[in-house]
């Protein structure tokens, strides 16, 4: 029987190297967004449990809805309100796949502001 989806890591079973997804920019913007509304997300949780107190009338089900209250919001606040880290992350990605691209065999090199080949 042939596996027709294949399997999601590699075949060693560790972490996949490909990273021909971040060459596009949207690609890699929609992750650091992403990365932050995670961020946010857990931020928001870590401080839900450290309240000082429990309510009266505190339930397994207000809980629950307090968590998906809380994933929504840090969704929202990475879209209009971020707090930076997912620009950062994008930032470095963007300059790691710059210098993994300058530094492949045949790769041409690049002039600096004074005219001169680096």
């Amino acid at each position: 029987m042939s596996n027709v989806l294949g399997p999601i890591g590699s075949p060693s079973g560790g972490v996949s190297t490909d990273t021909s997804r971040l060459a596009n920019k949207e690609n890699l913007e929609a992750a650091g967004q992403r990365f932050e509304a995670v961020f946010t997300g857990m931020m928001l949780k870590s401080m839900r449990q450290a309240k000082l107190g429990d309510g009266l009338f505190d339930s397994k089900g207000e809980d629950q809805f307090r968590d998906m209250q809380d994933q929504q919001l840090a969704q929202s606040m990475a879209v209009h309100a971020p707090i930076g880290i997912g620009k950062a992350m994008t930032a470095f990605l963007a300059k790691s796949m710059k210098t993994e691209t300058a530094a492949e065999p045949g790769a041409a090199p690049t002039a600096t502001e004074g005219g001169t080949v680096k």
